[in-house]
């Protein structure tokens, strides 16, 4: 039998989860959907990071049930853990009043409900009603509020206060916990106007090379690279069954428990992405009902 829940990862330090070289003005861009362009971490490296940490304190045979075999033995067995991909939820946004917003939209917020509510979650609140135009923002207070506009880094828009948007303003708090400072910073955006956030608001960054010889930029080290902001919430569905190989360890007789083992794993700051060595991607995983 299988077991869902849904992950969060809160992004401490700008993340990179890079897909090489770039085609535009951004040298490295960061990994997105085709269709939607909203960026995302890749499962594979979800999955990666928790089986380089569980190396380091499990047993062999406890990692190898649930990660699955090293490449050499994967025809043997799948593991017994599934990560999806962990999308953009909350994008925090830069704010002429209260520091930053977190952004969010109609069909990112849709999205979400269905997927937590296909991998086993109840009682998620009701759809907040959808800004009525590109230029309309749902606020849950006045504290990104300034003479009844929200200012977003060059835009503005007419704050209306949603009081359906303050059920997930709360329900989200009690599940990121009080690291997160969600507390009336939660706005709800027309697509559109999402969609123009997740092109022009992520971090770039440029990186340079020093010529040691010269004390100036090396020939053709200077680059543009692209990040998934500090603050920024992404979130994905974890799935689990019971282990496939034929004699796994005795504390993982279900999928309940195969969870409970990769839980203990994300209590450590985790590294996700590139760019370790200039700390990019320090995060926190947040797994969503495996004890509720």
């Amino acid at each position: 039998m299988t077991k869902n829940t849904p992950y969060f990862i809160h992004a401490l330090s700008p993340l990179h989860p890079g897909v090489g070289q770039g085609v535009g003005g951004v040298d490295l861009p960061v990994a997105r959907e085709k269709a939607t362009g909203i960026p995302y971490l890749p499962g594979s490296s979800v999955k990666g990071v928790l089986r380089d940490l569980a190396r380091r304190k499990w047993d062999p045979a406890k990692v190898t049930a649930i990660f699955g075999p090293d490449t050499e033995h994967a025809h043997e067995h799948a593991g017994a853990a599934y990560f999806g991909d962990a999308k953009l939820l909350l994008l925090p946004v830069r704010s002429y009043k209260g520091l930053f917003a977190y952004a969010t939209s109609p069909f990112i917020l849709e999205r979400f409900k269905r997927e937590s509510e296909l991998a086993g979650l109840s009682e998620l609140p009701s759809l907040p009603t959808a800004p009525g135009s590109i230029t309309e923002a749902c606020t849950t207070g006045e504290a990104l509020v300034h003479n009844s506009k929200v200012y977003l880094e060059d835009l503005d828009f007419t704050a209306k206060p949603c009081g359906e948007l303050k059920a997930w303003e709360d329900w989200l708090a009690q599940r990121l916990g009080e690291e997160v400072p969600l507390a009336s910073r939660l706005l709800y955006l027309h697509d559109d106007a999402m969609s123009f956030l997740l092109e022009t608001a992520l971090e770039i960054v440029t990186r340079i090379r020093i010529d040691e010889r010269t004390k100036t930029v090396a020939q053709g080290a200077l680059w543009f690279e692209e990040n998934i902001p500090t603050e920024s919430i992404l979130y994905g569905v974890l799935a689990a069954s019971s282990p496939w190989n034929t004699s796994p360890p005795d504390d993982l007789t279900g999928a309940a428990e195969v969870l409970e083992q990769i839980e203990e794993l994300t209590g450590h700051t985790l590294q996700f992405g590139g760019n370790a060595t200039v700390g990019r991607g320090l995060s926190r995983m947040i797994l969503v009902g495996v004890n509720p």
